[in-house]
């Protein structure tokens, strides 16, 4: 038997590990990381880009922002989650809000301190982002299209945020990050369409309210058909290299993806797009490192060694 302290305890933990959803921000991290190692800095070795500090207190600022982000997204959506996700706000709800609060604080405050050990400008953008997440999750969440936008804008900053650390302008990753813009908002539509029922109880005007189910479906397929368009692009580039067989991959997912949501009416079906939808999104990322396999057998070579 486990002793109950020990429960109660583990209970917690994975309580704030589903409130702050470790899981999107360790694909962030890893994003992050693999596009500095493998993209911004090709000529350093992975240990300069590891044991870089200002990097990690970038990825530290990136870290504790969103997820105080999420905490705060999850204390103003108590009443959605426990309507559209009665098992997760059940386990998200063993810590109390007023808990969530002062972690909420904390975790916004290091990410702003960290930001503050980058440089100035890194600390203004932390602080512009910690606003305007929590803008998103009390007013524009509410609201038809500019909550879409703005939830899809706010997962792809601080993705951006190493672009600027490195001031290495980089027309692959501009192109791939316009990729994962559409495919983060079509994943943004069907959770709008899986989150239907409590949106109505909590009276929000989200798109699929206000303008339906078959509407907001059309704008999720549009938005996919609009993937081709950056990926043509990188398929110009002959540095994407090994890359370009994940998006084979990518048209064929996205394509069913199509198609199935067309066809789909029930929470289950939108769910499981949503989980595709994630996996795809982080196989992605780890791709990353396929861009230039001559440069991954170099970095390899530098663990080695």
């Amino acid at each position: 038997m486990i002793p109950q302290k020990a429960k109660h305890i583990t209970l917690k933990f994975f309580s704030l590990f589903s409130a702050v959803r470790a899981y999107n921000i360790l694909v962030l991290v890893c994003a992050q990381y693999l596009a500095a190692i493998f993209i911004f800095s090709p000529t350093k070795s992975l240990k300069d880009v590891v044991f870089d500090m200002h990097l990690l207190f970038l990825v530290l600022a990136s870290v504790f922002v969103i997820a105080g982000g999420y905490i705060i997204n999850n204390f103003y959506d108590d009443a959605v989650d426990k309507i559209n996700r009665p098992l997760k706000a059940g386990l998200d709800n063993y810590v109390k809000q007023a808990t969530k609060l002062r972690l909420y604080f904390f975790l916004n405050f290091t990410g702003f301190c960290f930001g503050i050990l980058i440089s100035p400008r890194a600390a203004l953008f932390f602080a512009v982002y910690i606003f305007a997440i929590w803008f998103y999750s009390h007013k524009l969440k509410k609201y038809p299209f500019i909550g879409v936008i703005s939830a899809t804008v706010l997962t792809i900053l601080p993705f951006f945020a190493v672009f600027v650390y490195y001031e290495n302008f980089s027309e692959i990753i501009f192109f791939y990050a316009v990729y994962l813009f559409l495919v983060i908002m079509v994943r943004e539509l069907i959770k709008d369409l899986q989150n239907m029922r409590g949106a109505i109880a909590s009276d929000y005007s989200t798109l699929s309210l206000v303008y339906g189910e078959r509407k907001t479906k059309q704008l999720a397929i549009l938005a996919l058909v609009f993937t081709g368009i950056p990926i043509s692009i990188l398929f110009s580039y002959p540095a994407l290299s090994y890359m370009r067989y994940y998006f084979y991959f990518a048209i064929i997912v996205l394509v069913f993806i199509g198609f199935y949501l067309w066809k789909s009416k029930t929470v289950k079906h939108y769910r499981i797009l949503h989980n595709i939808l994630k996996l795809l999104l982080f196989v992605g990322v780890l791709c990353l490192t396929f861009i230039d396999t001559s440069l991954l057998l170099d970095k390899v070579i530098d663990i080695l060694n």
